[in-house]
This record gives structure tokens, C-alpha cells and sequence, in this order.
């Protein structure tokens, strides 16, 4: 079948790239003899972020409502968020607009019941893979914390401070003082405004 296709492709961070999230998808759509309308890519931004956080993303919803394809091609689950609630919204939204959704490594074709079925699934291991995550960090914080580890930004030597004072005292700006002592200027107005 001749469908119209969007393609999504997200990385959260910028050392990252979409290319071989896009070189398949784009090869599975030529395979299928689908047309790709549109390719829409977030770089740098977490799947956790909502869809105001997410510029692609929320074009990709808003391209859909417009009827512009049919079908949404897309590397994995996690790709389209790490939240069930926001897989779910984004899934309803999708049929809402009588257009479906293709996930390349979890073979989910929502075409089919069975893989609208599996979408949910999915969406509930993301957000569990999520969870694990966070329990993890906070347990390694935890650690660091017990073994004596100051967590947090570096504090500044006394003389440091006493010397942006000091500047600051004579009319320099912030960001000149910053720049003359080669330090960020969040540490010069922190301690100018303690």
C-alpha cells in the first residue's frame, strides 16, 4: 500500500546523532514502497520532556492533525517519550486523526490490534526502564554522600571571593569580573548576592 509517512527520530543529547535511526527507517519505508512527506528530528532533548519541550515533536502532532501522512515511522518506543501518559495521549491523538504508528525495534504496527496492544506494553517498560534509572542515580548519590563525597558545585576560596567583591565594589560588571578571574558569571552573582 501506497501510505504517506512521517518519520521521528530524537537523541537527548547532543553527542549523539539521528542518522542510523534514520538511514533505517528511511530504508524501511522504501522497502514498503511508502512515501516519506516529512522527517522531523530532536536533538539534544530528553524523551522524558513533554511535548512543549520537544519543537519536532510537536510539529510531527500539530503536521498530523493536518492530515499530511497516515502513518508515523519511528526507531523505538523510547524514541516518542519515556512517560506511559504521554505515549498514551500521544497514541490517541494519533488515531484521533486516523493516523498510525510503525516502531522499527519493538516490529509494533498499530495497523493492527495486536500491535496496538503491544504499543501499551511497551510504553509501561519505558517508564519502569525510567524509574530503575532514577533509583539508581539516587542510590549512587546516596553512596557518595555516606563516603564523605561533597556533591554540588565547588566552593570558591575565600581570596576568590574577597577579589569579586572587591571588584564589584568599583562598578565592574558581573560579566567583566567573570572574565577577568575566568570564572562563570552564575559564581560571580552567587557571591555577590550572598
Amino acid at each position: 500500500m501506497n501510505r504517506k509517512v512521517a518519520v521521528y527520530a530524537r537523541v537527548s543529547t547532543d553527542k549523539q546523532t539521528t542518522e542510523n535511526q534514520l538511514n533505517q527507517l528511511r530504508a524501511i519505508a522504501d522497502k514498503n514502497g511508502w512515501v516519506i512527506v516529512r522527517e522531523f528530528v530532536d536533538e539534544g532533548i530528553s524523551g522524558a520532556k513533554g511535548r512543549d519541550k520537544r519543537p519536532q515533536f510537536d510539529a510531527l502532532l500539530k503536521s498530523a492533525v493536518r492530515r499530511d501522512f497516515d502513518l508515523v515511522l519511528s526507531w523505538s518506543v523510547d524514541r516518542l517519550g519515556r512517560s506511559l501518559q504521554h505515549l498514551v495521549e500521544f497514541l490517541n491523538e494519533l488515531h484521533g486523526v486516523g493516523c498510525d504508528l510503525f516502531l522499527h525495534q519493538q516490529a509494533i504496527d498499530t495497523t493492527t490490534p495486536s500491535g496496538k496492544a503491544m504499543f501499551g506494553m511497551c510504553g509501561i517498560f519505558a517508564e519502569f526502564e525510567r524509574s530503575i534509572i532514577q533509583q539508581r542515580v539516587k542510590a549512587g548519590l546516596e553512596r557518595a554522600r555516606a563516603n564523605g563525597v561533597r556533591l554540588g558545585r565547588p566552593a570558591i576560596s575565600q581570596g576568590m571571593k574577597d577579589e569579586i567583591l572587591a571588584m564589584r565594589a568599583t562598578g565592574m560588571s558581573m560579566n567583566k569580573i567573570a572574565g577577568e578571574i575566568g570564572i562563570s558569571k552564575s559564581v560571580v552573582v552567587r557571591t555577590v548576592n550572598r
